[in-house]
């Protein structure tokens, strides 16, 4: 149950022994603890999700683990960057301790354990990325159960994960306050990824676009165009940037994830897009 104290100048924990002898001792302290999930590669959008943490707790976690289990066969989890220097000296001043577990420590030989959440993992990133949810549900599920947090934050770039986790605690009865926190973007919108690093500069240039598309889309349903039609002008215009294929562009209920049969909506909503522009696949959401 060691703690590394002197490769960065953050603390890292690598057992979940180790996570928990920590996070024990300031429970005897009578301190709140956060925890914010992350996958490495950090960005000012991740730091934003600490930063929330912090007005709500006085400890946070930051775990960087790139889970395997939500990639699929021909997906990018080999070349999906790892950058753990780096991360470290951004949660400077940050967080309070890296939970950097190997996937040896995360899944133990034998592991047959999956956590799948029902309806809302469904649509949208469900129907293109079918294995996706239960990969992430798993290792989320797992995270909280070993620090056992009082909140935990998640980005609401990704809209559809955060409802998932958010059934999932509620289902399992995970003692846990979800928040999610508010997408941060580039100077021209683009919502931040780590994924953003693979786009050419022409690419850039038109993913700097696919959020007004997306403002504009959300305009019009919201001043009375049926849904149908508002989007599938929108999923022309990002087309006409350049960008390969948009997996979807589609308005749904807010918590639910649920289209409305009426064509406008009826509860609070959030328009949702996936595409793909040369390797990179962007996804974005607001609220209509």
């Amino acid at each position: 149950m060691t703690i590394d104290t002197t490769s960065y100048a953050i603390p890292v924990a690598r057992s979940v022994a180790s996570l928990r002898a920590v996070i024990a001792d300031w429970r005897k302290q009578g301190l709140k603890v956060g925890l914010v999930p992350t996958m490495g590669a950090l960005h000012s959008g991740h730091l934003s999700l600490v930063d929330l943490a912090k007005t709500k707790v006085d400890r946070v976690v930051v775990s960087i683990f790139v889970n395997p289990t939500q990639f699929a066969p021909n997906e990018d989890f080999g070349a999906y960057p790892r950058t753990e220097a780096a991360d470290a000296e951004k949660l400077a001043g940050h967080g309070d301790l890296i939970f950097a577990p190997s996937a040896a420590e995360m899944y133990h030989p034998g592991f047959s354990t999956t956590v799948s959440v029902a309806g809302v993992s469904a649509p949208l990133e469900g129907q293109f990325r079918p294995t996706h949810f239960a990969g992430v549900a798993t290792v989320v599920a797992k995270l909280l159960i070993q620090a056992l947090p009082d909140i935990a934050c998640f980005g609401e770039k990704d809209w559809q994960q955060l409802a998932v986790i958010r059934r999932m605690a509620e289902d399992l009865d995970i003692p846990v306050e979800i928040l999610g926190g508010a997408i941060l973007r580039e100077a021209d919108g683009l919502a931040m990824s780590s994924r953003n690093v693979y786009l050419s500069e022409r690419e850039r240039e038109a993913a700097g676009q696919l959020n007004v598309i997306l403002r504009e889309t959300a305009a019009k349903v919201a001043a009375g165009t049926i849904i149908p039609e508002a989007t599938s002008e929108g999923a022309d215009r990002i087309r006409a940037l350049g960008f390969d294929h948009v997996d979807y562009l589609e308005v749904r209920d807010a918590a639910s994830l649920e289209i409305f049969p009426s064509g406008h909506p009826t509860a609070p909503a959030r328009i949702l897009v996936a595409a793909k522009i040369g390797r990179t696949r962007l996804i974005d959401n607001m609220p209509v």
